[in-house]
């Protein structure tokens, strides 16, 4: 019998705690494709559920890491075989069902999506749900009009995992991106990334007006509360705003003219899309999104380095992404 390593998660009286445990793939979550893991990630999402935060996980115990990337060992879905290299996030692994942190995962064969042409496993786990996220706020944006001519992107919350690498992926698409981050002693790893510009999220005022000086195509953000709502007072018109965060909060306080005036659309993005739609984005992430930095962007660590990554996310010391080898 197969027994592999795993960092599971444990409710106690005093908390969740998690620890490296030895399991066979009987005491994994049910599915019919068993996939070998080669890499996870370390998500915001997972720092969260890690240290017990938000409630994120209901059940335990419970694997975390809500991505991974390996190959098919066994399956009963004649859609995949043996060998198959594959992509897994979203349908709620990691936090209703087992996920990535483990050598080994057992997932049905409706969340299972080949690995594109163009990409390796450790790509793939470097860009992981978040570049996932940052690819498809582009697309979203784009369908909306916005084009490399239209002006600048603004990319706020800059040195996160999604930021670091929406960064990239503008850049190889012709945008002008401006970086906007607390972090100005990281302001080389951004220009590295493409940002032809770093801006100082600490200068950015309280609301003097509802509408400001026009200054944005299209801005991606991760931060929400007051950050979002500077973002909607200062685009141009037309602009368009992705939203896929709160890490300052979940409120906002705007008015409606930057939206009446303006014309400003402010989209939702949900990285927990259908199939036939993450199937196009990562195509793209694998293509014209690619991005060339995935280095600079990616730092590896081990399962028994989890603790200390779900504090450094917790705590913004982190930088850009960080891959969890598991063979």
């Amino acid at each position: 019998m197969t027994r592999f390593k795993a960092y599971r998660l444990f409710a106690g009286e005093d908390g969740v705690a998690g620890r490296l445990v030895d399991l066979s793939l009987d005491e994994l979550s049910p599915g019919d494709v068993v996939i070998r893991n080669a890499y996870s990630s370390v998500n915001y999402k997972d720092a969260l559920a890690g240290l017990g935060r938000n409630k994120i996980i209901r059940q335990y115990p419970r694997i975390g890491g809500i991505d991974l990337f390996g190959t098919v060992s066994d399956s009963r879905d004649p859609r995949f075989k043996s060998g198959d290299d594959v992509i897994v996030h979203g349908f709620g692994i990691g936090v209703d069902h087992d996920g990535g942190h483990a050598e080994y995962a057992r997932v049905p064969g409706d969340w299972v999506m080949p690995l594109p042409q163009g990409l390796s496993l450790r790509d793939a786990a470097t860009i992981g749900v978040a570049g996932f996220t940052a690819a498809l706020s582009i697309d979203l944006m784009e369908l909306n009009g916005l084009h490399p001519a239209a002006g600048r992107i603004a990319v706020n919350g800059a040195t996160g995992g999604v930021a670091s690498v929406a960064i990239d992926m503008l850049t190889q698409r012709g945008y002008a991106v401006t970086a906007i981050t607390g972090k100005q002693s990281e302001r080389d790893y951004l220009t590295g990334l493409g940002a032809s510009e770093v801006i100082d999220r600490v200068a950015i005022g309280a609301a003097a007006k509802p509408l400001e000086k026009e200054l944005w195509a299209g801005a991606l953000d991760s931060l929400g509360g007051d950050a979002l709502a500077w973002l909607t007072r200062t685009m141009q018109a037309q602009g368009v705003i992705a939203s896929f965060g709160n890490a300052l909060g979940p409120d906002l306080h705007t008015t409606v003219l930057p939206f009446i005036l303006r014309g400003v659309r402010l989209i939702g993005v949900n990285a927990n899309s259908p199939m036939p739609l993450r199937q196009k984005i990562w195509q793209r992430i694998a293509t014209d999104l690619k991005p060339k930095h995935l280095a600079s962007i990616a730092r590896e660590i081990r399962l028994d380095d989890l603790p200390d990554a779900f504090r450094s996310l917790i705590e913004n010391r982190a930088r850009g992404r960080v891959v969890v080898a598991l063979q």
